[in-house]
């Protein structure tokens, strides 16, 4: 370890705290978190989950939490009572309509009370009596692990078929995993896409659960040690062996010439760190799919840009139902700067060229896309960020811990 190195101290992830909140709540707060998640959308899913205990308002606003709105609405209906979900005018346009239909056929009381599929909804909840269902992943892989959190709780278990191949599939494993590690017995069928699980009576962990870092966190200071590769970056409590798909950007990068290392301090054998720098070989011509990591693509694209890199990203076809439309964010902003590129059924396709600075960079209201295109101002003297306070949704010290880089 160089002393040298710019210690980053990244979020617990929000993925892990968001699933392990709804577990504890389904196992009566029986399971010890330590580390959870400090952003926006876990305190305000800890919040939802404490006003359901108490039962004093049955009104569930979700702001844009996508993930938040689709695990309370799983839990909603199986918990007895009249519940509205309800979010923000973007939330509202938001698919839900799988989530929505699935739960109604293993007999679920849900009535959407504006447009058919999407937010608000009202629930009437209590016991599902089916055991076999069906669904669409194609939209979001949140819609199954919404499933997959509550089905140790129905009489029966739950045997759920995916009808299409799943967004961000890791995601789904995470959840698979976590529920393992309660006790929960899951098998999934030969070709994957059909999962069983076993009723639980007793849903527990017999150790403390401490939250990983945050992998998709990591990823904005890959794309500052590609960009600048006199910075020595130490992320620090960070691990390779991680239950996150997005521990994959470490591959992303290694294209882009950034070299990272795994250390662990003398003594101290559980406590690790990712070193990174750049500088290395960079692939002029570049082809991933991003169908699995699909929040890395903005960090990706951003880099490729500026790194004059060829680059086709694939299966982005769900940016457009995140946040913002990111897209449509990532094509406008690139091209503000002077980006030549453009999308095609999905993909984004980056062609070699000379970026300039341009002010502000709009953000949508987008926490990925302000952190995404933070980066650049490494390199680009000045550049402003719109709203840069929309990072707290999931990395509320980002600006604390990039200011380190910048004043290196």
């Amino acid at each position: 370890m160089n002393t040298n190195d710019i210690a980053i101290e990244l979020p617990s992830s929000k993925s892990l705290s968001n699933r392990w909140l709804i577990l504890n709540h389904l196992a009566g707060g029986k399971i010890h978190i330590a580390r959870l998640s400090d952003s926006d959308d876990t305190h305000l899913l800890r919040q939802l989950l404490a006003q359901l205990q108490k039962k004093n308002n049955n009104l569930y606003y979700c702001n844009n939490a996508g993930s938040v709105a689709r695990f309370l609405m799983a839990v909603l209906a199986i918990t007895p009572g009249n519940h509205v979900l309800t979010g923000d005018e973007r939330l509202l346009q938001r698919p839900m309509a799988p989530l929505i239909d699935t739960l109604r056929s293993l007999g679920a009381n849900i009535t959407c009370t504006a447009a058919e599929g999407f937010l608000p909804v009202k629930i009437e909840g209590g016991s599902l009596h089916h055991r076999t269902a069906s669904i669409d992943p194609s939209m979001s892989s949140q819609f199954v692990s919404a499933l997959l959190l509550i089905a140790p709780t129905l009489p029966d278990g739950l045997s759920l078929t995916m009808t299409s191949r799943a967004a961000s599939r890791p995601y789904i494993n995470m959840t698979c995993e976590m529920l393992r590690q309660c006790g929960v017995q899951v098998r999934q069928s030969s070709n994957g896409r059909t999962f069983y699980v076993e009723h639980c009576d007793n849903i527990h962990t017999p150790q403390n659960i401490y939250i990983e870092r945050d992998w998709t966190a990591a990823s904005y200071f890959y794309t500052a040690a590609a960009l600048r590769p006199d910075l020595r970056i130490r992320l620090k409590n960070l691990s390779v062996d991680s239950l996150q798909g997005d521990n994959i950007v470490d591959s992303f990068f290694a294209k882009l010439g950034v070299r990272s290392r795994e250390v662990r301090q003398p003594y101290r054998k559980t406590t690790r760190s990712i070193t990174l720098s750049g500088g290395g070989v960079c692939d002029k011509q570049i082809a991933i799919s991003c169908i699995d990591n699909p929040d890395l693509a903005p960090t990706f694209a951003v880099a490729c840009a500026a790194l004059k890199v060829r680059a086709t990203l694939r299966g982005l076809q769900n940016l457009g139902s995140k946040e913002s439309n990111r897209l449509l964010a990532i094509e406008q902003e690139l091209k503000r700067m002077g980006a030549k590129i453009k999308i095609d059924d999905g993909k984004l396709v980056i062609l070699p060229s000379n970026l300039h600075p341009t002010e502000p960079v709009q953000t949508y209201n987008d926490h990925r896309m302000a952190m995404a295109f933070a980066p650049l101002s490494l390199i680009f003297d000045g550049l402003k960020i719109e709203h840069p306070e929309v990072v707290a949704k999931s990395f509320p010290t980002f600006w604390e811990q990039f200011d380190m880089l910048q004043n290196h």
